[in-house]
């Protein structure tokens, strides 16, 4: 059965969406290491949260300000492992990988984290309507992170990451003496990976941004 137009016009607009939505993730990357925090603002829905209390491009521009400042010298975040699945025309989940340094008064600190998003399309265009940060580790880059606690910033306890919160396989694994008895899972539905990989995992107490 040969493709209509709509079919055709459908999934054109998956694989644009797909690569707008790349190009959106990298100019994050882009636009926060340079500290262009107007085109950082535009980046995200119009309605975006801007700490507990405020909303706005214009308050997530002034938060992010006055929050880069008191943290961090510099910064350079490097997007690696991605994946996006459109959940509706105009909405779509992604899971996005991010090495990232930051030079931070006297010490480099190296992370590794990753990304659960939401985005949007606004007037056409593609915006985050949230990142969600997922963390593995954050130290000083002559400070290999083993052992628990993982995220250990200057001036700060440590404490332990949410890296592998989404995920319940991750606990389920070390739970387990040996491989999983029974039949293997079915694989997930077209554009639902990351959904079945969470199986409705909840992230309460996980600080969004």
């Amino acid at each position: 059965m040969s493709a209509t137009n709509d079919d055709i016009l459908r999934r054109l607009d998956r694989i644009e969406s797909r690569d707008e939505i790349r190009q959106l993730i990298s100019k994050y990357s882009l636009a926060l290491d340079m500290r262009d925090l107007d085109a950082m603002a535009n980046l995200f829905v119009p309605d975006v949260k801007a700490g507990r209390d405020r909303s706005g491009r214009e308050a997530f521009r002034d938060w992010l300000d006055d929050t880069m400042r008191k943290q961090f010298d510099g910064t350079s975040h490097h997007v690696g492992t991605t994946i996006i699945e459109l959940t509706g025309p105009d909405e779509a989940v992604g899971i996005v990988y991010s090495k990232n340094e930051h030079e931070t008064g006297p010490e480099w600190v190296i992370m590794q984290m990753m990304y659960y998003d939401h985005y949007k399309r606004v007037d056409g265009r593609w915006c985050f309507a949230r990142r969600q940060p997922l963390y593995w580790y954050a130290t000083d880059l002559n400070k290999p992170p083993i052992g628990a606690r993982k995220m250990r910033w200057p001036g700060r306890e440590p404490y332990d990451g949410s890296f592998h919160a989404l995920f319940p396989s991750w606990k389920e694994y070390w739970d387990r003496s040996g491989p999983t008895e029974g039949a293997i899972a079915e694989p997930a539905p077209l554009e639902e990976f990351i959904e079945t990989m969470r199986r409705g995992q909840t992230l309460s107490g996980i600080r969004v941004r």
